[in-house]
């Protein structure tokens, strides 16, 4: 029925709208009694707050516990690093040539020292001998004798000198070929050919082959609740394996404030060195709500779960998850105790669904 008040011309138009619209509400009004008209027979589970350990994540790298930093015996150029990062070597072999220019230097000065002591020495021997022949024929004196043997044993002592230092200088060039200490891997490179080596510099990281252990740093009121050997959990991506605390260093770190902790890993681990890890430590327990994995749904890009009220009627509620263990995941927020959950025939959910006829858990 028109407004009388309305013009003839938009009477129709009005007429055409009331129609749209109250085929619109219709349709909105008939969703909800359709969608609470629908029952799935889901398994459900309900909350209860558990005593947990809480726990913190702290990052650590994985390494070998036998690492050796190679470095060269002496001050030179390095003509050529022989390997790279990730090849593995043997004891005794090349890892790089320092250039050897300068010791060989000292070498030939130390040889022709040494050819000079012993010239000297042969002529003092001579006069040694010589001499000895006169003084028992009483034709030099006892002074003149004295002299000689004297010289002889100075000479005798410079050829000993020079030869030392000749062994010293021919040692310290067979120092110019730096050599693996270990069977390992080069896990890493600190210097390139050209670069200038000296000693105690490290050059080069060798790994030795088999035992490994995770490297953190821990701050006091972490560091001061772990003990040697205690267990603790290695995260690596998504695989969790178990470590056993091996040291503890208690002297802090000056700038940081915190201790160096080493975690043996298990054989089977299956780490390689180098690689990053997060390492759960215990920071005591506390109430903790978890939801088994199959409970979490995405919608629209959002994480939650469905929960079932008193009427039996499903919700889906944003929740906000911690870790994860055993198919279990922790809720930090969004739930509370008590409150219970879809498990199952997530896809057939949505608001309003009835939830019955499944076990409940």
């Amino acid at each position: 029925m028109t407004h009388p008040s309305l013009p003839a011309a938009i009477r129709p138009l009005a007429i055409a709208l009331a129609v749209v619209l109250a085929a619109g509400c219709s349709r909105h009004e008939a969703a909800p009694s359709a969608a609470a008209a629908r029952t799935v027979d889901a398994q459900t589970v309900t909350l209860a707050a558990r005593d947990a350990a809480t726990r913190t994540l702290i990052s650590g790298v994985v390494a070998s516990s036998r690492q050796v930093q190679v470095a060269s015996r002496l001050m030179g150029y390095i003509r050529s690093i022989d390997v790279h990062e990730g090849q593995r070597v043997k004891a005794g072999q090349p890892l790089l040539q320092i250039d050897p220019t300068d010791i060989e230097g000292q070498v030939a000065q130390a040889r022709a020292g040494l050819a000079q002591a012993q010239a000297n020495l042969a002529d003092a021997q001579t006069d040694y001998q010589r001499f000895g022949k006169l003084y028992r024929a009483e034709a030099v004196t006892r002074q003149q004798w004295d002299g000689v043997q004297l010289r002889y044993k100075v000479a005798q002592q410079q050829v000993a000198a020079a030869r030392a230092g000749f062994d010293t200088a021919a040692s310290q060039l067979r120092y110019a070929r730096v050599t693996s200490p270990i069977d390992g891997v080069v896990v890493q490179k600190m210097a390139n050919a050209g670069d200038l080596a000296t000693p105690g510099r490290p050059l080069l990281v060798v790994a030795g082959e088999g035992h490994l252990q995770v490297r953190v740093q821990a701050p006091s009121e972490v560091f001061d609740r772990l003990r040697v050997g205690e267990q603790v959990p290695v995260l690596a991506g998504t695989r969790e394996v178990t470590g056993r605390v091996a040291e503890l260093v208690p002297v802090a770190d000056p700038l940081s404030h915190t201790h160096a902790v080493n975690i043996d890993l298990p054989a089977d681990a299956g780490l390689a060195s180098g690689s990053f890890v997060r390492v759960g430590f215990a920071l005591g327990s506390a109430p903790q709500l978890r939801v088994p994995a199959a409970a979490l749904v995405e919608r629209a890009g959002m994480q939650g779960v469905f929960v079932v009220d008193a009427e039996g009627s499903a919700h889906f509620r944003l929740v906000r998850t911690g870790d994860s263990a055993g198919g279990q995941v922790d809720v930090q927020a969004g739930l509370r105790p008590g409150e219970t959950v879809v498990t199952s025939d997530l896809e057939r959910m949505a608001n309003g669904v009835k939830v019955g006829g499944g076990p409940r858990g």
